[in-house]
């Protein structure tokens, strides 16, 4: 236990590091989530490829693997970015593959009556799918959403690889002074947990307040 009580700023900036990746790469993959289920969707077929490579290339690569290739070979052809900036858009393009296929799955919950009366009343796909799918389709795959969320907070960890000082890599640097692994990742693991729960709990609410009776 002294070895967590010692070293409480350390660990407490690599948790605010974790929250604001998390917080960062939420919004980036649903906006990318969102446009990609929209592709993934559209009437035209060219678009519908895109969005279907786009999730079948992210949904099959390993995250390390594409966190390690963007902060160590892009810099060779000249294009850096801070760690954490690197961190946070490997991650948000990831995790919006994932996004993408459950918001996807929302908007095939929205009966097929619901866009044609749409259509009916001389709406274009982009409105019809603004103003009716998406909104019933998006409240249909709330607890979804919530799960993937917490996949993604766990994903953060992953950016200690690549040098990002975030909760997993400050429960390593005080693991390697204090040698108390158990104490130490211990404590990191049941941060991790109480963000997951407050998570869970957020989206558990959002989707009794918002769910859709039927």
């Amino acid at each position: 236990m002294d070895a967590l009580t010692a070293h409480l700023s350390e660990l407490g900036h690599g948790l605010v590091t974790t929250v604001e990746l998390t917080v960062v790469t939420t919004v980036g993959a649903m906006l990318l989530g969102i446009v990609v289920a929209t592709l993934r969707i559209a009437p035209v077929p060219l678009l519908r490829a895109i969005g279907t490579a786009y999730v079948e290339v992210f949904q099959n690569l390993p995250l390390l693997a594409l966190l390690v290739l963007f902060v160590f070979a892009l810099p060779t052809i000249g294009i850096t970015f801070p760690l954490f900036t690197s961190a946070a858009i490997v991650i948000a393009v990831y995790e919006g593959a994932y996004l993408a296929e459950a918001i996807r799955a929302g908007i095939n919950t929205v009966g097929v009556g619901q866009a044609e009366a749409a259509r009916a009343i001389g709406l274009t796909f982009g409105q019809s799918l603004r103003h009716v799918i998406l909104p019933q389709g998006l409240r249909a795959v709330i607890q979804p959403i919530g799960n993937i969320c917490i996949a993604l907070l766990m994903n953060t960890s992953l950016a200690a690889a690549v040098g990002v000082v975030e909760l997993t890599q400050a429960a390593n640097t005080v693991n390697l002074i204090e040698a108390q692994p158990i104490a130490v990742f211990t404590g990191a693991g049941l941060a991790y947990m109480l963000l997951a729960l407050i998570i869970g709990q957020v989206t558990g609410l959002l989707e009794r307040r918002l769910a859709i009776v039927r």
